[in-house]
């Protein structure tokens, strides 16, 4: 099979790390940004409207912060008279509901819809190792299969149907927010009684208390000062309000949920749009 030209819609930290990806791949690709042509990396052709990317690539790649501007791109680049566009693979966190309706959406202008979140931070896509969760009938998965390849060497089809993918993305999420927010809370406890925090790190990766925080964002990102993961506590605060609100359309537990929502929801307001893991110091000074 051809491989496909590709459309990138939203050059954000992650949008713009896998849209470099896609096109160190070597795929023909056209990106489009509203901030404008300064995002756009090396490689890649910016075009200044979506009409023009639809009318231009057959499979469209969308990285964008929430489910109202995926539906609202999905309509333009439906929308678009002579389009070559026959897919669209959506990368960003919008949730089950909103999946399925960007797929009916879609569906009735005869294109196909690849639900695609993906985890692992800017670092991992600029690696390569970031996970990428699709979900998508078959013909639709088989036809962006080259696409999905040039966006990260770790891919998992985990349903037959869009939001299959967007559910597992935000019980991703919501297991990543419980661990960084109880690290924050183990760690602020034990310096404060005394502990270096790096002999306490050091100690928890070889103990039952291990988690990612611990082996990654803390020693990474906490221990360095460095604070520059490349994910906004805004984008982790928005994420558990969309896990809780499919949560209770099932009928589901959301004990923890609520907690840590709250936790979340209390730093995005204080600190807006600053990177989630200065939860540390906004839990240590609380």
């Amino acid at each position: 099979m051809t491989a496909p030209s590709v459309g990138f819609v939203g050059l954000g930290n992650m949008g713009g790390a896998l849209a470099a990806n896609v096109a160190q791949f070597g795929l023909d690709l056209v990106v489009h940004d509203a901030a404008g042509p300064e995002r756009a990396p090396e490689g890649t052709t910016h075009l200044d409207d979506l009409a023009a990317v639809a009318r231009h690539a057959e499979v469209v790649v969308l990285s964008l912060p929430d489910g109202v501007i995926s539906e609202k791109v999905a309509r333009g680049l439906a929308e678009t008279a002579d389009r070559r566009l026959t897919h669209v693979v959506d990368t960003s966190t919008i949730g089950v509901s909103a999946a399925q309706r960007v797929t009916d959406l879609l569906a009735a202008s005869g294109i196909g819809y690849v639900d695609a979140p993906v985890s692992g931070g800017v670092t991992g896509a600029r690696a390569r190792t970031l996970t990428v969760m699709y979900a998508g009938t078959d013909d639709a998965c088989a036809r962006v299969e080259p696409v999905l390849a040039a966006l990260s060497d770790r891919r998992r089809r985990v349903g037959d149907r869009p939001g299959l993918a967007q559910a597992l993305k935000l019980a991703n999420n919501f297991l990543a927010a419980v661990a960084l927010a109880a690290t924050s809370e183990a760690v602020a406890f034990g310096t404060s009684a005394g502990l270096d925090m790096g002999t306490m790190l050091d100690v928890l990766n070889t103990a039952s208390g291990q988690n990612n925080a611990t082996a990654e964002k803390f020693p990474r990102q906490v221990l360095t000062e460095r604070y520059s993961a490349g994910f906004a506590n805004s984008l982790m605060a928005k994420d558990l309000r969309l896990y809780l609100q499919e949560v209770r359309e099932l009928d589901g537990p959301t004990s923890l949920g609520t907690v840590t929502s709250s936790v979340w929801e209390e730093f995005a307001a204080a600190e807006p749009g600053v990177d989630f893991t200065r939860i540390y110091p906004f839990v240590q000074g609380s």
